[in-house]
């Protein structure tokens, strides 16, 4: 059975699960990236990856537009992320407090609100909508091999992919990526140049939570076409651990999240074609490896030199 995983149609299953797995993680991951990068350390990525998942669901389904509940989703996330601006950089509480509060605050709002919405009691079925249909690339996605994992994918996974050059091409090649990295590098250099430091980190945390949002909405919009309490399930902090994995940088961002999503889609193939190894296991195959690589990569991981650390003008 084992053999069976390794046929050319069973590896092309697995890479284009792996893309899609990969996809919510990778625009939370990259989210996060830009807020650390302006010196705030979000911890709150997995609520709002929850509440863009909640928003996403709710709207796609009431509404029968995606581009509305996509849009609707991002908005959530920004607004979450406001929140966590407000907390942590006008009123300067501790950011690993905020971020754990508004995991909480999602937890409990979020399926507080799908139970309101859906009257969801006992056993009733669990309500679904269409997912977004994969587009392929015409030509392209008739390479032999690597067209049906690449090219036929559906919106939101092209656009995660986009998102990582893009992302790279404004922090390293703009004025604005330069401010960007100096405030989580020295802020008070920022600040003499008589630039706010206050509102450039609000913008980045509140980009890190449109991004968040934007990866919670692929998990019911464009992955299950379900929403249930904690369907995040861990993304969020795997995109943490993912951004300190990849030394805070987009490329090795996106090589850590195939990665990860790799292992997810492993175990999910394994358990299709039978092998017998219990499930639990299996489920829990990418966050071992998370811890791992986490542990692994301490020393050579250099976070930006003023990373959760409020700041204050003398």
């Amino acid at each position: 059975m084992v053999t069976d995983i390794f046929q050319a149609a069973m590896l092309v299953s697995l890479f284009s699960a792996m893309l899609r797995i990969a996809t919510p993680v990778i625009f939370a991951a990259l989210g996060e990236l830009v807020a650390e990068r302006s010196g705030v350390m979000n911890l709150g990525v997995e609520g709002i990856m929850l509440t863009g998942a909640f928003v996403g669901f709710v709207v796609a389904d009431k509404s029968d537009s995606y581009l509305v509940a996509v849009v609707l989703a991002i908005v959530a996330g920004g607004i979450m992320g406001l929140l966590m601006s407000f907390m942590s950089v006008s009123l300067k509480l501790n950011q690993t407090v905020v971020g754990l509060g508004l995991n909480l605050l999602a937890s409990g709002l979020t399926f507080y609100l799908y139970r309101i919405s859906y009257e969801i009691e006992g056993t009733m079925e669990i309500p679904r909508i269409e997912t977004l249909q994969n587009i392929e690339v015409p030509l392209l996605s008739k390479i032999p091999f690597l067209g049906p994992i690449i090219f036929n994918q559906n919106i939101m996974t092209y656009l995660a992919i986009l998102m990582v050059p893009l992302i790279w091409f404004v922090l390293y090649r703009t004025k604005l990526g330069l401010l960007i990295r100096g405030l989580g590098e020295y802020p008070r250099a920022v600040d003499v140049k008589g630039i706010s430091v206050d509102r450039y980190r609000y913008i980045a945390v509140m980009f890190g939570g449109m991004m968040a949002g934007l990866g919670g909405a692929f998990l019911t919009i464009g992955y299950s076409g379900i929403f249930v309490q904690e369907i995040s399930a861990g993304r969020g902090w795997l995109a943490i651990v993912i951004v300190i994995a990849g030394n805070w940088r987009p490329g090795r961002i996106l090589f850590a999240s195939l990665l990860f999503a790799m292992l997810d889609a492993f175990q999910l193939q394994i358990q299709a074609v039978g092998v017998q190894i219990p499930y639990q296991i299996l489920l829990a195959m990418p966050y071992i490896f998370a811890i791992l690589v986490l542990m692994g990569s301490r020393a050579r991981s250099v976070p930006p030199g003023s990373l959760g650390e409020p700041y204050s003008r003398e």
